[in-house]
Formats: C-alpha cells, sequence, structure tokens
C-alpha cells in the first residue's frame, strides 16, 4: 500500500508528486509511463522523476475548442471519480485519518469489481 502521508495544503501538487512517485516505484516496479496534468509540467517534475526512475512522462492539456470535448486519457480518470462519487461515504471527507480514508476507497474499488464481475451479458 502506498504512504498514505498526507502533505500541507500549502505545498503544490507538482511537489508532493514525486515522493508518491517514490513509493508507487516500490510496489510497482514495472511502470515505464507516467501521465499527468499540465500541473506536473516542467523541468524540476521531470528532473525529480528522472531521479526516482526511468519514467517517460507524459503531459495530457485541455483542449482549447469552445464546448466540451472529450479527452482521451483524463476521460478515464474523470469517470473513475464520477464512479467513486456513487458511495456515500467518498462523497464527503468524513474520514480523519488518511488510512480510513483508503480503506473506503479501497472498499468502494473493490464494489465496482463485484459489480462488473457479477453483471450478466446479454
Amino acid at each position: 500500500m502506498l504512504n498514505a502521508d498526507v502533505h500541507p495544503a500549502s505545498v503544490q501538487d507538482r511537489d508532493g508528486g514525486p515522493p508518491l512517485l517514490k513509493d508507487a516505484r516500490k510496489l510497482f516496479p514495472f511502470l515505464t509511463k507516467v501521465i499527468a496534468d499540465s500541473a506536473y509540467q516542467g523541468p524540476r517534475v521531470a528532473t525529480a522523476m528522472s531521479a526516482i526512475a526511468d519514467w517517460q512522462i507524459e503531459i495530457v492539456k485541455r483542449a482549447h475548442a469552445a464546448g466540451f470535448t472529450v479527452l482521451p486519457k483524463r476521460w478515464i480518470v474523470e469517470r473513475t471519480f464520477a464512479w467513486l462519487g456513487r458511495c456515500r461515504r467518498l462523497a464527503k471527507d468524513f474520514e480523519n485519518l488518511a488510512r480510513t480514508a483508503i480503506a473506503f476507497l479501497w472498499l468502494a474499488s473493490i464494489r465496482l469489481l463485484l459489480r462488473r464481475l457479477t453483471r450478466t451479458c446479454p
């Protein structure tokens, strides 16, 4: 399980990302690519990531077209957040311990997986 430490609100996500990726590297040594949004673009993140592992980073940028456009990689993340948001316990930040919140996230993910596995095919 990833380290459940929470960094202060004054720390930007791009600065909190490398320690998380360092822990992820231990669990998932086979990963070769990291997909991120434009907040993680820049030389600081690239340098920190190259110090951790030989990863390729792909930045998914928003489209500048008017209206709604589906961004392939971003859509996967947004759809997953929507599925997890259906669980009332995850809809609001009720937990005071990060490990409890992660446990409920695991339970919600297991629920999604079980619903998919038990779905009958037409």
